[in-house]
């Protein structure tokens, strides 16, 4: 049984179709990359996930369960940790507060996710004590993160990491994407850089307008033609 499974979903905003029959799954264990154009739906499916948007039709189930008309605060308790585009960190709350947020559902000592975290992120100890909006792109990514993580997500739905970051803050980004991977998360990516999402992930689908056109096996679409041209910005071979 998959960890996640979307099944036929249909999202629409009021008349405009969003997803339409989108069928998806992620194995526990996995990273699955979800690419495809601006507009094409990506971030609409990961929403989808979590609650903070429903389905017009189409089901969505988490380890079993089905999640797809529970409120979000609900599927966060069940496992699913979102970080969305844009990091929508809280600029005025300090760096463990930001942390504390994601914890809010947890009962008891955290002080082992703190040091969970800024293993992964030492930077973000050095800031503790700083707001959020005094940190760099990169460090507020890694805020992000770190607050999702907060959470013990047994999926993490990451919805474009690398998005405005120089690049060798993006290949610290991806670095500890495995990292999170290797402590035994199961990730859902949504992400720009399609070749460093693909070679980082197990599986990959492919959305244009609302619907799966692809999916197969990264490397296997690393290497097609279609993806190559549209995604990679590369020629055929």
């Amino acid at each position: 049984m998959a960890l996640l499974e979307l099944s036929d979903v249909d999202v629409r905003y009021g008349a405009i179709p969003a997803l339409r029959r989108v069928n998806l799954s992620v194995e526990e264990g996995e990273i699955v990359a979800l690419l495809g154009a601006n507009g094409a739906g990506k971030t609409t499916t990961l929403r989808t996930v979590s609650g903070l948007v429903h389905p017009w039709s189409g089901t969505i189930r988490f380890a079993g369960v089905p999640i797809d008309q529970l409120p979000p605060h609900e599927i966060v308790a069940l496992g699913v940790g979102h970080v969305p585009e844009g990091r929508r960190i809280f600029p005025r709350m300090s760096v463990t507060e930001n942390l504390e947020m994601g914890a809010y559902r947890r009962h008891g000592k955290v002080d082992d996710d703190y040091k969970r975290v800024y293993a992964l992120f030492p930077i973000l100890e050095q800031r503790r004590r700083q707001d959020g909006g005094t940190l760099s792109g990169g460090e507020q990514q890694m805020l992000a993160i770190g607050r999702a993580l907060m959470s013990h997500p047994r999926l993490l739905l990451l919805d474009e990491p690398s998005m405005g970051l120089a690049p060798l803050i993006v290949d610290a980004i991806f670095d500890i994407i495995g990292q999170i991977r290797a402590s035994g998360a199961t990730i859902l990516l949504v992400e720009q850089n399609a070749a460093q999402a693909l070679q980082l992930s197990d599986r990959g689908y492919v959305l244009e307008n609302g619907a799966i056109v692809m999916a197969d096996q990264a490397a296997t679409l690393l290497d097609d033609d279609r993806v190559r041209r549209a995604y990679l910005g590369e020629g055929a071979a």
